[in-house]
């Protein structure tokens, strides 16, 4: 005798089957909700480290910033220093310059000229004053162009003397003339001689 199965098996069957699948959806769920935290947690903790990498970052920038700033001042009072020790050698040579103009001047002048104005500006200097004649002027000329200190003489102006009563020097010149420029290593030779007359008190 055949037998037959009256209970709804294919309704059960297919409520074991939703419940499956809803258990898959949830456990899926539950697992995609797991994932989602552990990447978020991941990614926290590369931005957490990224954050501390850029903290670090920042502050060695701003030590470097600082150094920079202590950089730029002392560069800024080397410079000043530099520019006072030029001043304080331009005026030590123009000091022993002068010293030395003039007493190339006193012996480069020959008989028969009389100077009355002698005017620098930088290493240019004007000679101006009186002549007998104009040989002597010439004689003067060649003078000045053998002496060490001084370079390129040249003849700007001569002529008749205005001044009365000038029999003796009738004719006026001005002589346009370059100093030699001032060699350092002479320069700091005579200034390491001057600090040890000083100190040491010889002559």
């Amino acid at each position: 005798m055949a037998r037959i199965n009256l209970l709804p098996w294919r309704e059960e069957l297919r409520k074991e089957r939703q419940r499956q699948f809803m258990i898959s959806i949830l456990m899926t769920a539950i697992l995609g909700v797991v994932l989602i935290f552990l990447v978020g947690m991941m990614f926290d903790q590369r931005i957490n480290h990224q954050e501390a990498r850029n903290q670090v970052l920042r502050n060695e920038i701003s030590a470097l910033q600082t150094r920079i700033k202590r950089i730029e001042q002392l560069e800024q009072t080397r410079e000043r220093l530099l520019s006072r020790k030029r001043i304080i050698e331009d005026l030590q040579a123009s000091r022993s310059m002068t010293v030395e103009l003039l007493d190339k001047l006193a012996k480069s002048i020959p008989v028969g000229i009389t100077l009355n104005a002698v005017r620098q500006q930088g290493m240019n200097v004007t000679l101006s004053g009186y002549s007998q004649s104009n040989a002597r002027v010439s004689a003067y000329l060649q003078s000045l162009d053998v002496s060490d200190l001084f370079l390129d003489p040249q003849l700007s102006v001569v002529k008749t003397s205005q001044r009365p009563m000038t029999p003796v020097e009738p004719y006026e010149f001005s002589i346009n003339v370059k100093l030699r420029p001032v060699d350092k290593g002479e320069e700091e030779g005579y200034l390491e001689y001057e600090e040890f007359d000083e100190e040491g008190g010889t002559d």
